[in-house]
């Protein structure tokens, strides 16, 4: 109450969620059990409730504590302000779709004014690939009338960087694009911490 959440140690936070007795040597379990935070959010909760000490209260409190960090990061969209940046919309991307272990695709609808407007998902694919077509990508952007788009998929694997596939895509998308009058501003390629954004790549036309 002193010094405030932020003096606290990762495995204290943990005790405090997890309660009850011996909370910090359960708490030193789950983040070693499962090699860090990043790992411990990746965490079914069948998983922790296989580790000594845990149990079904403990697994449904750390995964609720998770979901309300992630669901946090996901209100920083910037609904209200113009996206200038591929980092404006870097949080909430990640946030949405780094913790998938499929690949998601989803479409950014912006207005003229440059602010999201709509937020679809439009594949989900595998662990490896997803399958997009350009009509999926643009027919609820069209009905909506939006004025641009951002393009956001996922690699689970954790390695951002846009495989050949991804780049033809965001060819064929920018193309479309041009064709329909709703300009493909940029395609982001996210992981749980990682975001490549194939405008700064010199790929598609950027965010202007």
């Amino acid at each position: 109450m002193l010094h405030g959440k932020a003096a606290l140690s990762e495995v204290e936070l943990l005790a405090l969620i997890l309660g009850g007795g011996r909370s910090i040597a359960r708490g030193l379990t789950v983040l070693e059990g499962f090699g860090g935070l990043g790992g411990l959010d990746a965490a079914e909760p069948h998983e922790l409730c296989a580790l000594p000490g845990i149990g079904q209260a403990g697994a449904a409190a750390l995964c609720a504590a998770f979901e309300l960090g992630r669901r946090v990061q996901e209100l920083s969209l910037p609904l209200a302000t113009a996206v200038r940046s591929p980092e404006d919309v870097g949080a909430f991307v990640r946030a949405r779709l780094g913790p998938c272990t499929q690949e998601v695709f989803v479409v950014l609808g912006l207005d003229a004014r440059q602010r999201v407007r709509m937020v679809r998902t439009v594949a989900i694919g595998t662990l490896s690939q997803v399958d997009v077509h350009p009509r999926e990508v643009f027919r609820p952007l069209v009905r909506a009338g939006m004025h641009s788009v951002i393009a956001v998929h996922n690699h689970p694997s954790g390695e951002a960087e846009p495989s050949n596939a991804d780049i033809e895509l965001t060819h064929r998308l920018a193309d479309v694009g041009r064709l329909v009058g709703i300009p493909l501003l940029d395609h982001l390629v996210v992981t749980r911490k990682d975001m490549v954004s194939l405008a700064s790549l010199g790929l598609v036309g950027g965010v202007p």
